[in-house]
């Protein structure tokens, strides 16, 4: 009698720690997950970008948004990008797929100029 108590505890021991393993398991595949996407906004004000240098991760979408009176555009010097001229409280967003410098500009107002650095 005391062998089938022994044999019964020891399968509940075995059964607990089968379940925490699987559990774990579970738990470490849901930390790799991806992290939610990361948006950031710039304001186009005053003949100016709002943020001039900009570190981020791939996947980040950067939205622009013209503040001021006059239309601008936001164009990538490499021609990754290039908005239509946004008149005020227009946006244009690009999501940055890949790893790299990007500079950009206003091409009606080229003095305007602007950088990402995705990581």
């Amino acid at each position: 009698m005391n062998t089938l108590r022994i044999r019964i505890h020891a399968l509940a021991i075995i059964a607990g720690i089968l379940t925490l393993t699987a559990m774990s398991g579970a738990s470490a595949h849901a930390g790799q997950a991806s992290p939610p996407a990361k948006t950031v906004a710039i304001d186009i004000d005053n003949f100016r970008f709002g943020i001039v240098s900009l570190e981020t991760a791939v996947g980040t979408t950067v939205t622009w948004t013209n503040r001021d009176d006059v239309p601008h555009t936001v164009t990538s010097s490499t021609k990754l990008f290039k908005s239509p001229a946004l008149d005020t409280g227009e946006a244009f967003s690009y999501t940055f797929k890949e790893a790299g410098t990007v500079e950009y500009y206003c091409s009606m107002h080229p003095r305007m100029t602007g950088k990402i650095v995705v990581k």
